[in-house]
């Protein structure tokens, strides 16, 4: 029961945690990045420029907070980049539609849960895999999305009624300084860091990550579990997907490809285990502030967009092996 309880207890200590617990290599290495943009580019630790950095990485943290429960939980959910695209073309067409823009997000959000909720289904239902699952519906949400856009982009104007009010979620800044969509990442996973760590859910999210037929055993019901895990995961999709329409205004059936790959990067950099078990909030934080402040510098410093994607790959490798070598190590010990 110890090892279940831990993540809930130290969570009451997030400084003491940070410094001792599983991140406190990702937060050194964090640290130890600003430092080096500080070093690299006098610009990088202006205000302008770290807003920025917010900014850009609140999408991909609204959804790794729900991708964080599918982990934890033992499972994977690759089709939060196809979830993000069909709530944002779902979203986009009724406001072009004519509908009201609040209407038309709730919609939005409504179609990324449900999308989360037939994933869990699938899982604890049919008790197929959740990465042959979400491999599966990774190309299905792709394809309704380009089905029921007929392939064609969809952007909205700020003389529709309505559009200019909307985009005020993704492009409004709060006290006309911080940007809206950072405001979300905060307030998301704030609510993340409670759940997870505070809250029966989150509890039972440790219990059946670390070992699903003892969780079974002391009462825990497994099934509404994960199930209440993947509809986190395709709500969260779904919020990232529609700001990111406010955003831009504009959204197509191919957005948000690849963007999977990088919410999970950033939960796995953050200390969470793909076999579940373990993985924390405030890990998955860090994790994408790690990310979002890496891209940045790489962009600061000119290098090609190519060269991008073997850095960030490399640092994935890096941080699993980092782990695998601790499991180990604790495991001798």
């Amino acid at each position: 029961m110890t090892s279940i309880t831990a993540p809930a207890r130290e969570s009451s200590l997030p400084f003491r945690r940070l410094l001792h617990a599983r991140e406190s290599g990702v937060f050194a290495a964090l640290v130890l990045l600003f430092l080096l943009g500080v070093v690299l580019s006098p610009s990088f630790a202006q205000s302008d420029n770290l807003l920025s950095v917010g900014q850009q990485i609140a999408q991909i943290g609204i959804m790794a907070v729900g991708v964080t429960f599918v982990i934890v939980n033992g499972e994977i959910d690759l089709s939060v980049g196809s979830t993000y695209a069909l709530s944002a073309i779902s979203t986009g067409m009724l406001i072009s539609d004519g509908w009201s823009w609040s209407l038309a997000m709730f919609v939005g959000l409504a179609v990324g849960a449900l999308a989360g909720l037939l994933n869990g289904l699938a899982v604890v239902a049919l008790g197929v895999p959740s990465f042959i699952v979400t491999l599966g519906t990774l190309s299905v949400f792709r394809g309704v999305a380009l089905l029921i856009s007929d392939g064609a982009p969809i952007s909205l104007s700020s003389s529709q009624p309505g559009v200019a009010e909307f985009n005020l979620l993704g492009q409004g800044r709060l006290f006309g300084l911080i940007p809206m969509q950072f405001v979300f990442f905060v307030v998301v996973a704030a609510i993340g860091v409670v759940l997870l760590s505070r809250s029966r859910l989150g509890f039972n999210t440790y219990a059946v990550g670390g070992n699903q037929e003892a969780a079974r055993l002391v009462g825990v019901n497994v099934k509404r579990v994960k199930l209440t895990a993947f509809v986190l995961s395709g709500f969260t999709a779904g919020l990232a997907g529609v700001l990111g329409l406010s955003f831009l205004s504009y959204v197509q059936g191919v957005t948000g490809q690849g963007l999977e790959l990088t919410v999970i990067s950033a939960v796995i950099i953050g200390g969470a285990a793909l076999f579940g078990g373990s993985g924390t909030m405030w890990g998955t934080v860090i994790g994408v502030a790690f990310i979002g402040l890496l891209q940045n510098i790489l962009n600061i410093k000119g290098i090609s967009s190519f060269w991008q994607t073997v850095v960030t790959g490399l640092v994935i490798v890096a941080a699993v092996a980092a782990d695998t070598w601790q499991r180990k190590r604790k495991t001798r010990a």
